[in-house]
């Protein structure tokens, strides 16, 4: 990234926005560089005798002042000053995106005229970006919006953009800025908080004497206190003071926090929590959350009970376990540049829209025990219209299983948006295909097609093969194996003068295509080769395998069978249910214990082990799961949500 100092050239866009509007909110995807172009605009306007404010509002990763807090800053003397702040308590801004509005709203009044940068969250994605990117400009009165995006592949909220109506210009990201990464941003957000908490004092409140916002821990459970960052509010409900609770002793609240500027009035209490390992990250559920709620409790909701949802980005592609380490297998298979989904496996989908469902063009499913398939009704109703067929993968006897489901829906006013599926049953090297057609009463036989080791689907971009294991029911393993990875050298764009457009993803195109002598357009009217202009522009690495595995007894030959498919796989996705004391557990149930999944990572060698299916025995505590598998695969693992 730029370094912290960087000014802006005088023609900058950012500058140039800022002439004609004094508010400006400048969004992208994390990483992307937001905070440090809102810095660099600032340190060039302060050279111009110009005052510069921002307000920060990324809770997890912020620009200027602690995490936890939505902050307005001033820039002097080469940095940020804190000018104030209001409390959310979480890390999160998709999950608690009205009290991030709200902070908003309060901060940008605060504000003094002039100009003000809106550095805003890196949700840029789903129902939460697009209800939070219009909130946010309301709040704080913005005026024109700058976005950080590839030309090529344009924000997920570009649309969203377009309809506020505002002046909007799109860059491309500094070559420099890269994703921090789960861990980096966990130890950069804990040094942060570190440092917000270094001079505080410890103070002693009465509890029943405040008033409590958030989603405060029951008071019955004192240890479910202990760590909680706190915000203490004034009657008003401004933001007197933030700090960390150290003990609940009955009614007497310990916390530390830097001075008090008045006495609180209540305090907001949410999910921002220093673990064991002194690193502040979210918190998870107590386990009174799990049962019926006490008069104190507050119900947990569905991300926090199913547990971290981990993510992995191939470059390509990324993948996301929907429903968390604890809920039904589903993992997400979004391909960029392309608005197209995968799925392997269909648990309960009720994180998923009905227009992720129209964009999924292929599910792999590793067997029918419900809580693998018990998503099909929601993809069967969100596709109906016209759509093309989708394809499905599995075990013999998928298809049966499928129309079963169909057939049990009356489909006398569907006509012809009934919707369609192509269903291929992997029997040895072989794929059985059939046809299923809502409202026909049975599937239709398809031409057969040869499956060489297992492979299923094959395309320009990816292929997807699977292997054969056993649950005391036939399960399949899947590995993604994308194509090379192509991207673009930007320094070498630049020195040609050649501006990024739809050309070079023709470019990228026939690359992958082995299309070596397609002729392709350039921005100034004349022609090249592909060949030519990947020499000249491009750069190419293998692409990173995917595998995932659930659902398998740990007998030798299932282990040869998974180790051989994971092979020197970047990543594996693989259940881990039980702990090594509960052996005879797994044994009858046809699972996996935690070290055997760790066992297994490690002969096939893999980068990154995100384990999963966990029992919710464990729902209160994963720690002696991922200790175990660190016995036998002790780097890589993926217990904190997310991998990079």
């Amino acid at each position: 990234m730029p370094a912290p100092t960087e000014h802006l050239p005088a023609d900058h866009p950012l500058l140039a926005l800022l002439q004609r509007h004094d508010r400006v909110l400048v969004a992208g995807a994390p990483g992307s560089g937001k905070s440090t172009l809102v810095r660099a605009a600032a340190a060039t306007l302060a050279d111009r005798g110009q005052e510069c404010h921002v307000l920060s509002a990324d809770p997890g990763l912020p620009g200027v002042g602690p995490p936890g807090a939505v902050c307005l800053g001033r820039w002097q003397a080469g940095g940020w000053r804190l000018e104030a702040l209001a409390a959310l308590a979480t890390l999160d801004a998709a999950r608690f995106r009205l009290p991030l509005v709200q902070a908003v709203r309060r901060l940008a009044g605060q504000a003094p005229a002039g100009v003000l940068l809106l550095d805003a969250p890196g949700v840029v994605r789903g129902v939460a970006g697009a209800e939070l990117l219009p909130a946010l400009v309301e709040a704080a009165g913005i005026g024109a919006l700058l976005l950080l995006a590839e030309e090529d592949a344009p924000l997920p909220l570009h649309e969203t953009c377009r309809a506020l109506g505002l002046a909007t210009v799109t860059l491309a990201p500094d070559p420099r800025a890269r994703p921090p990464g789960k861990r980096r941003r966990r130890e950069r957000r804990s040094a942060d908080w570190n440092a917000w908490l270094a001079t505080a004092d410890e103070v002693v409140l009465a509890l029943p004497s405040l008033a409590l916002t958030g989603t405060t821990p029951p008071r019955h459970a004192p240890e479910a206190w202990a760590g909680r960052q706190v915000g203490l509010l004034d009657a008003r409900g401004d933001t007197l003071g933030l700090g960390e609770i150290l003990a609940l002793d009955g009614d007497r609240l310990r916390l530390r926090t830097p001075g008090l500027a008045g006495t609180p009035h209540a305090l907001v209490v949410r999910d921002a929590l220093r673990g064991r390992d002194g690193r502040l990250g979210t918190a998870r559920p107590h386990a009174s959350a799990l049962g019926t709620p006490g008069p104190d409790d507050t119900p947990e909701p569905l991300e926090h009970r199913d547990g971290p949802r981990p993510w992995v980005d191939l470059g390509t592609v990324t993948a996301t376990l929907v429903n968390g380490v604890f809920g039904d297998p589903l993992l997400h298979l979004r391909l960029r540049h392309q608005s197209r989904s995968l799925l392997f496996d269909l648990g309960d989908p009720g994180r998923l829209s009905a227009r992720l469902a129209h964009q999924v063009s292929d599910v792999f499913i590793s067997h029918v025990h419900f809580d693998h398939i018990g998503g099909f009704l929601w993809l069967l109703r969100s596709r109906i219209g016209e759509y093309p067929p989708c394809r499905l993968y599995g075990p013999p006897g998928l298809a049966e299983h499928l129309q079963g489901l169909v057939r049990g829906i009356l489909w006398d006013r569907v006509g012809k948006k009934a919707p369609r599926f192509e269903v291929g049953e992997l029997h040895g090297e072989r794929l059985v295909r059939w046809g299923i057609v809502a409202g026909e009463m049975r599937a239709m036989r398809l031409p057969e097609r040869p499956a060489p080791g297992g492979l299923l689907r094959e395309e320009l971009g990816f292929r997807v093969h699977a292997t054969t294991l056993d649950h005391g029911t036939p399960v399949l393993a899947f590995s993604l194996e994308p194509d090379r990875q192509v991207t673009v050298r930007q320094e070498r764009l630049d020195a040609h003068g050649w501006p990024p457009g739809p050309w070079l993803g023709a470019l990228k195109h026939h690359v992958l295509a082995g299309e070596g002598e397609a002729r392709v357009r350039l921005p100034d009217g004349t022609t090249r080769t592909a060949a030519q202009l990947a020499e000249m522009l491009l750069m190419t690495r293998p692409g990173e395998r995917l595998v995932y595995a659930t659902d398998l007894a740990d007998t030798p030959e299932n282990r040869r069978r998974l180790v051989a498919l994971a092979q020197g796989a970047r990543v594996l996705f693989c259940e881990a249910p039980f702990l090594e004391a509960e052996a005879e557990q797994a044994r009858r149930t046809g699972h996996l214990t935690a070290r055997a999944c760790g066992e297994i990572a490690a002969a096939a060698g893999v980068e990154r082990l995100v384990p999963f299916h966990f029992s919710r025995r464990h729902i209160t505590d994963t720690r002696r799961l991922h200790d175990e598998i660190r016995l036998a695969f002790p780097r890589g693992t993926e217990d904190d949500g997310g991998s990079g």
